[in-house]
């Protein structure tokens, strides 16, 4: 895999917020939820969609930091905007598992 420089990665904007509202999103080809993420005052709530029904319940998402690209073009999923990538790693099953500071930090901090 080809190296870059850090002016490469800072070009990528990921930031943390907080989920506040997750619904089922039936109209996804893959099973999904749409969330709703609080960046904070300086971006507001963004919405994205994410392939994590195998692992987390609606219910456990609520009040969840995740971190997120918050710097990508929306994108048009089944009718739905997503504003920013969430971000996760895949398990061995091929599940998604999402990526979290390991303390609560405030919301719209920025990954560096």
């Amino acid at each position: 895999m080809a190296q870059i420089q850090y002016e490469d990665f800072s070009k990528v904007k990921i930031h943390v917020g907080t989920i506040t509202n997750v619904e089922s999103f039936p109209e996804a080809r893959k099973p999904a939820y749409k969330l709703w993420i609080d960046f904070g005052e300086g971006m507001g709530v963004k919405q994205s969609s994410a392939q994590i029904t195998n692992l987390y319940d609606q219910e456990e998402l609520l009040g969840r930091q995740v971190l997120a690209v918050t710097n990508f073009p929306p994108k048009r999923i089944a009718g739905f905007r997503s504003e920013v990538l969430v971000l996760g790693v895949d398990t061995e099953n091929g599940e998604v598992a999402l990526i979290q500071p390991d303390r609560e930090v405030p919301r719209g901090r920025r990954l560096y």
